[in-house]
């Protein structure tokens, strides 16, 4: 069974920073890629960040410059720091990973979320 837990997730003042943590667990056999999405109230859930397994990095318009995506293979883990944090940053924030499971083949798995709360 593959898991992706997240953690980070908080509120902060505006202009603060705060870095997200995902782990995935379960029979990996290759972790294809790793990204960040978020949701806001009332609206639809997007894309923030992604990373592939070879370190190529993609990110929104809105975020560049201010967040930064990493992570770390041998741990399935990606993180996501954001600095400049901005009262629109405001979201719930989901994992995505890209895997390949040992006897399942090639899927798409989600985290549960985790609250980011920007003050102004």
């Amino acid at each position: 069974q593959v898991q992706l837990v997240e953690s980070g997730g908080g509120l902060v003042q505006a202009g603060g920073s705060l870095r997200l943590s995902c782990v995935a667990s379960g029979s990996i056999f290759r972790n294809n890629a790793m990204g960040w999405y978020r949701q806001a109230p009332g609206k639809q859930r997007e894309l923030v960040a992604s990373i592939t397994l070879y370190g190529s990095t993609n990110y929104a318009d809105s975020v560049k410059g201010r967040f930064t995506i990493s992570k770390d293979n041998a741990k399935n883990t990606v993180y996501l720091q954001m600095n400049s944090l901005q009262p629109e940053d405001t979201a719930v924030y989901y994992c995505n990973a890209d895997l390949t499971i040992t006897n399942l083949g090639r899927n798409d798995y989600w985290g549960q979320g985790t609250q980011v709360t920007v003050s102004s």
